[in-house]
């Protein structure tokens, strides 16, 4: 299985507008919780024809060729199983994902940039032990200066995520839109209501 059933889900979001689907792994988890794993559903249909993932719901809507009447396809399950990351690649969405997309220093939402806690200046490295998200505010506020010297202190301290935990905090920050046959798919282990 190649890396697109991987990333494949992120290059065009333009298409995602109409009747998206639901990428699960053949574990019948999503591929990623945050972006959410969808296919347009162009994608979607051509999986299905070249035998790659089975159907598991289908829309109302249907698409034609002049030969064949297909549904289309809310939720697909990958025939080969797709290994999860082991390693968390240290990108910006990953640092500020980890955050919880929140200032560590403050608690504040929105206009976020990132900090080193250990100023570079004084040696400190780009890296996730150093890297912290942080408000523009807070980020002015302690500049080059130790937190010691800033008077601030950090919510929680910087450290490498693992992968399952980066899966985790994703699904605290669900789409916009969801449709209903992905329910069961994206909260399958979420505790049930007595």
């Amino acid at each position: 299985m190649d890396g697109n059933f991987r990333t494949g889900f992120v290059r065009e979001p333009g298409a995602l507008k109409q009747h998206p689907a639901l990428v699960l792994n053949a574990d019948y988890r999503p591929l990623s919780y945050y972006p959410l794993s969808l296919w347009p559903w162009q994608e979607a249909i051509k999986a299905v024809w070249l035998d790659r993932v089975a159907i598991v719901a289908e829309y109302d809507a249907v698409v034609r060729s002049p030969s064949t009447e297909i549904r289309i396809p809310s939720v697909v399950v990958l025939k080969d199983y797709v290994k999860p990351l082991k390693r968390v690649a240290f990108t910006r969405f990953n640092l500020f994902l980890r955050d919880e997309f929140r200032c560590q220093y403050c608690g504040a939402r929105g206009d976020l940039t990132f900090d080193h806690v250990v100023p570079r200046a004084a040696g400190g490295v780009t890296s996730w032990q150093n890297v912290v998200a942080a408000c523009s505010s807070c980020n002015l506020k302690k500049g080059a200066k130790s937190l010691r010297e800033a008077g601030m202190t950090l919510r929680r301290p910087p450290r490498q995520p693992q992968p399952e935990e980066l899966r985790n905090i994703g699904r605290k920050f669900p789409p916009n839109l969801l449709h209903e046959s992905w329910i069961d798919f994206l909260y399958w282990d979420a505790e049930l209501e007595a």
